[in-house]
């Protein structure tokens, strides 16, 4: 049994980070670094040569600094990779870049019933599906060429393994090309006769292969690969792993992901962005998610630090609102993100925008029937007073917040760790106080006033169009 610290490459879309889990379950190190995109003709792609590059001298140092003997990936949604041989076919695209509008409408009419995938209609490439289907109309003979379509996290799990696996938590995201109830690939797969190119499936954690690392000293050992996952999926095993079943988990970064393990998928949405994810061990979840944390950097222009109680009950006095929506997708899409009321700048600004944030998700977890316990995960809960706010706006809840913000890492790490029959983790979740701020529910009931003003205006113009 292996008393070795694990690798962990948790792969988001702007920070990806390194962290270095010891046998007991601590992070013992860490690094950090940032993804490029680059322009390549008229495609945003990633720069993979210089990311692997950086991996693997991490690997190298984590190896040669702490022994590590295994690795696992975990990775952020909407992403893929066509390979062929011992290359890529074709860049990793960008999911963040809209297809032109006369391929998109033709793309989007193929896409299978929401019933089906209980993957929404989504813009730009948050149905990894519809970029396949863009490079399919951009070059009809490009996905034949290649011998497997890979998902994020299974891309990278090759680079290191040189072996090619699927895995359910990454293609039963959003992508329109899972089917849950079937437990099958979705109709698009068949249709577009690329079965043949999924590999084999393997379990999110499974041993699948081997890296051998080259130290400075001449030496070389294997560090074991195990099959990666995709991020927020690893938070929801993280914490049913130490005992939270019934529960609903928000999972917060660059998305807010929102996990509710008890609502039937009959209550799902499609065009409030809700959808199914699928666990690990093939099991929809009903979820609803926001571009969150991006929604609050550019909300609250950038402020880093935590935001103070008495910023917060400033705005709430003055009546300062930020309505939806930031960024694409969410829970009320169409619509442009703006402030009202007074001027605010600097830590009032910040306050609106943690505001408006905690208000998305309590409306989110409205929609999504949340009335389990909760537990928030992530980089959300550093803004201070995110978890309090939400604590006292759902008040019939038990809000709990984990000391560690890296639920994703740390799923990935449990999964290896189950991988060798082990459990380290013990549950250090606290239960969140409710924030004491004067006038949160009045400013809740006017910030909902709005939204849903702004809601039923989008539904009658809708039926207008129908009619």
């Amino acid at each position: 049994m292996s008393q070795f610290p694990i690798a962990v490459f948790d792969l988001g879309k702007t920070n990806s980070k390194l962290f270095i889990v010891s046998a007991e379950g601590r992070v013992i190190d860490e690094a950090r670094t940032r993804p490029v995109w680059r322009e390549h003709a008229d495609l945003r792609v990633l720069d993979d040569v210089a990311f692997f590059r950086w991996m693997e001298d991490e690997l190298a140092r984590a190896v040669a600094t702490h022994g590590v003997d295994r690795m696992i990936f975990s990775g952020h949604g909407c992403t893929f990779a066509l390979v062929a041989g011992d290359a890529l076919v074709h860049a990793i695209l960008d999911y963040e870049q809209e297809p032109p509008a006369e391929i998109a409408s033709h793309i989007d009419a193929m896409a299978p019933e929401f019933n089906e995938t209980y993957s929404p209609p989504l813009p730009l490439g948050f149905n990894y599906g519809r970029h396949l289907l863009w490079l399919n109309e951009r070059d009809p003979g490009l996905i034949a060429k290649a011998d497997a379509i890979l998902a994020y996290p299974q891309f990278w799990t090759w680079k290191f393994s040189d072996r090619l696996v699927s895995e359910v938590s990454y293609l039963g995201c959003h992508s329109n090309l899972w089917a849950p109830l079937q437990d099958d690939f979705s109709s698009l797969v068949h249709r577009m006769g690329w079965r043949g190119q999924m590999p084999e499936f393997a379990r999110a954690g499974s041993v699948i292969g081997a890296h051998t690392v080259t130290l400075d000293d001449g030496r070389s050992t294997k560090v074991a690969v195990h099959n990666g996952v995709h991020d927020s999926n690893a938070a929801l095993y993280f914490y049913r792993s130490l005992g939270f079943l019934d529960f609903t988990l928000i999972s917060t970064g660059t998305w807010v992901v929102i996990f509710n393990t008890a609502s039937p998928l009959e209550k799902l949405d499609a065009a409030r962005d809700m959808l199914a994810n699928v666990t690990v061990d093939h099991q929809p979840v009903a979820t609803i998610r926001f571009m969150g944390g991006r929604e609050y950097d550019v909300a609250s222009g950038g402020w880093a630090q935590p935001v103070s109680p008495e910023a917060v009950a400033t705005v709430i006095a003055k009546r300062a609102f930020a309505l939806p929506s930031f960024a694409l997708g969410g829970p009320m899409p169409g619509h442009e993100g703006r402030f009202v009321g007074p001027a605010v700048e600097g830590e009032e600004q910040a306050a609106v925008a943690m505001l408006y944030v905690a208000l998305m998700t309590d409306l989110s977890l409205d929609l999504i029937g949340s009335t389990n316990a909760i537990v928030i995960d992530g980089g959300l809960v550093k803004t201070g007073l995110y978890a309090p706010v939400l604590a006292t706006l759902r008040a019939h809840q038990t809000v709990h917040t984990s000391a560690n913000p890296e639920g994703s890492a740390f799923g990935a790490a449990a999964l290896v760790f189950d991988a060798i029959g082990r459990n380290p983790f013990v549950n250090d979740c606290v239960v969140a106080e409710p924030a004491r701020i004067p006038g949160l529910d009045e400013y809740r009931r006017e910030w909902r006033h709005q939204v849903d003003a702004m809601a039923s205006g989008e539904w009658a113009s809708r039926k207008e169009k129908r009619a």
